[in-house]
């Protein structure tokens, strides 16, 4: 029987207890005390009402197996945090805890959230893996919650609605190498001409990510992420002249969208941010390459980079023929060698 989504009440107090209980007994040292910690599960419908939050539980042959709640943050009008997101672990790979998110997500983003956010502990790696992939990255500093499991808690964020381009720092793009492994693989099997050929292995695509995530820690690189209506949908990176004669200088690299969110302005979102980015670095000249006569070489000069050459069969297509490359050049924002 598929679960059914319901508002949550206070009457389901006994059912939630037992589905975090257990959620929590899958961990080593983690010990749910109710009334001395967590009394608000004794009327949990009534906590959310009263910070203008909702609750919604998921019921299935008379049980409860899902629950997910959110609220409005007090000290950001436009911020909305998702919480006490559980499911039970025979409900677990069948869409249930995808329904919930998706609920609560619509939910505050009905009632004015441009931004979301959570917390979740530092053991519970299934739950990263799971947030991760909705698009959600690391964000801020670990939480310590000082209670009886000793927890930790990473925050993690993402914009929740429209093209929104955001600079991403190393935690954030350690944990969004996932998504951006499977961005790069279907690029890639899309025709996109960015060093690699089809087929991309899953595991070669991360350990790319991995490398750029420690560039990212280095400071050699700057990294950026895309969003479409809540979903990591793009990437670009700023390679960072390291020469001494060279601080002015950066590359623009990896423009990624994932091809099932083209056409919706995010390739042109990723190149302005990149700009601009590059410009509050310090950086006031920018290179890029890309294959000739494709639609990244009119984007580019749309967007008002100048060519400086061609090299003929520089790199191999996806159909392993040597291709053309272009060259381009621009100064960001007007700014002066």
């Amino acid at each position: 029987m598929t679960p059914a989504i319901r508002p949550g009440t206070d009457a389901d107090a006994d059912g939630f207890i037992r589905l975090i209980g257990d959620a929590w007994a899958e961990y080593p040292n983690c010990v749910l005390d109710v009334d001395a910690e967590v009394p608000e599960l004794r009327a949990l419908a009534t906590h959310f009402g009263k910070v203008g939050g909702a609750l919604w539980a998921a019921e299935g042959d008379g049980a409860l197996v899902g629950m997910v709640a959110t609220r409005p943050l007090r000290d950001d009008d436009e911020a909305w945090e998702i919480g006490r997101m559980y499911v039970a672990k025979a409900a677990r790979g069948t869409g249930l805890a995808h329904a919930l998110l998706d609920r609560a997500e619509a939910h505050a983003v009905a009632h004015g959230a441009r931004r979301m956010i959570l917390w979740t502990d530092t053991r519970f790696e299934a739950a990263h893996r799971f947030y991760e992939k909705r698009g959600y990255v690391r964000a801020g500093s670990i939480r310590i919650l000082d209670d009886l499991s000793n927890s930790l808690e990473f925050r993690y964020a993402k914009p929740a609605t429209g093209v929104v381009v955001e600079v991403l720092d190393a935690a954030a793009a350690s944990s969004a190498e996932r998504r951006l492994a499977e961005i790069l693989v279907a690029c890639v099997a899309a025709g996109a001409s960015v060093s690699f050929l089809p087929p991309l292995a899953p595991e070669v695509a991360r350990a790319f990510w991995r490398g750029v995530s420690a560039d990212v820690a280095t400071g050699a690189k700057v990294l950026l992420g895309a969003w479409c209506d809540g979903q990591l949908a793009g990437t670009v990176q700023l390679v960072l002249a390291q020469q001494p004669n060279a601080p002015h200088r950066a590359e623009v690299s990896k423009v990624l969208v994932d091809p099932a969110f083209r056409r919706r302005g995010i390739g042109r979102a990723l190149i302005r941010r990149a700009e601009q980015t590059a410009r509050g670095t310090g950086r006031s000249l920018l290179v890029l390459d890309t294959e000739a006569d494709g639609p990244a070489e009119r984007l580019y000069r749309a967007l008002g980079w100048q060519e400086t050459g061609r090299v003929p069969g520089y790199a191999l297509d996806h159909d392993r023929r040597p291709h053309d490359t272009v060259f381009f050049w621009k100064r960001p924002g007007g700014s002066r060698p």
